[in-house]
């Protein structure tokens, strides 16, 4: 065997990855008025979607399944074989059929086919042939043919099982679009891990809540400083009914002390920053740190959804705790 050359294999992936981008380019060129008619079936549809496919188109309609499931969409894997043989009793009147074949001539789905066009389930066909058997039965047809698969001698599906998966992204993510699908929504279908903390974390469950460094503006930076010291860098500033008028950080007593070498006695409403960045307590965390990392922000004010400071919420905190 000949000495392998680095080079030439990094070489050649990025012919690959290069080749099917451009298949995909392609198929974003070719998307029509079809896909839209897909959309609205799937929107308006009372059932669930069923979702099938052979071998590795098998493989792509397990994942489009699965992305429609988390998303919003109840949706299914129904294998084309399994179908005649019992499983076919999991598909409605009301369900919606997507069938990935890249030729469109799979023998295993035509009984497929008959049975769901027995149930009047409307079909969405996702095919390398527009012209193909599959395309002829569907209700709607989407192109997801390819000039040629990266694998040499289209020995194996590779170009096309990425088109194919990309089309099923894009009808998933338009769906859930058009369906108001948020991250309240994602959150409560992904209660477990990181994502599911981090989509269901607000900032009310991070912030400090007791020993609030807050002043009058009438306090001094003497009363300031000590604060800024004992409080981690940041000072509210509130009036008599706990509504926040400005705020003061160490950087702000960084630059008063490079200025004013008699500045202890000064009232902190004459250095404080007027219209602060602020948190609300029930906003998620994840706004929060964006944010804070936008200004480059350490630490919020929290108000109660009027302009009362209810807590201090500090960045390491939220990210300590996986915003």
């Amino acid at each position: 065997m000949a000495p392998r050359d680095p080079a030439r294999l990094v070489e050649r992936g990025r012919e690959i990855v290069r080749l099917e981008a451009g298949a995909l380019d392609g198929v974003a060129d070719r998307l029509g008025p079809s896909f839209a008619t897909a959309v609205a079936l799937l929107a308006e549809k009372t059932g669930r979607v069923i979702v099938a496919g052979l071998g590795k188109s098998g493989l792509i309609a397990r994942k489009i399944a699965a992305t429609l499931t988390s998303t919003g969409t109840p949706a299914s894997f129904l294998h084309p074989a399994d179908s005649l043989h019992g499983d076919v009793g999991i598909v409605g009147h009301d369900d919606v059929a997507i069938l990935i074949s890249k030729s469109g001539g799979s023998e295993e789905l035509f009984g497929l086919i008959e049975l769901l066009k027995r149930r009047g389930v409307r079909i969405i066909a996702v095919t390398g042939d527009p012209q193909s058997t599959l395309a002829r039965q569907a209700d709607v047809v989407l192109d997801a043919g390819v000039a040629e698969e990266a694998c040499p001698e289209t020995l194996a599906p590779t170009a096309s099982t990425t088109a194919a998966l990309a089309l099923g992204d894009a009808l998933a993510v338009t769906l859930l679009e058009e369906n108001g699908f948020g991250r309240a929504q994602f959150a409560a279908l992904h209660p477990a891990g990181a994502l599911g903390r981090k989509l269901l974390l607000r900032v009310s469950d991070v912030m400090l809540t007791e020993q609030l460094p807050l002043l009058g503006p009438e306090g001094s930076m003497r009363e300031c400083v000590v604060l800024l010291a004992e409080r981690r860098g940041t000072v509210a500033v509130v009036d008599n009914n706990g509504a926040l008028v400005g705020i003061v950080t160490a950087g702000d007593l960084t630059r008063l002390m490079e200025r004013a070498e008699e500045f202890l006695d000064i009232p902190v409403g004459d250095i404080m920053t007027r219209t602060p960045k602020t948190a609300q307590a029930d906003e998620l965390a994840g706004a929060a740190v964006r944010r804070m990392e936008q200004h480059g922000i350490m630490a919020l004010p929290v108000l109660d959804g009027g302009a009362r400071v209810v807590g201090i919420v500090h960045l390491h905190d939220l990210i300590r705790a996986g915003a």
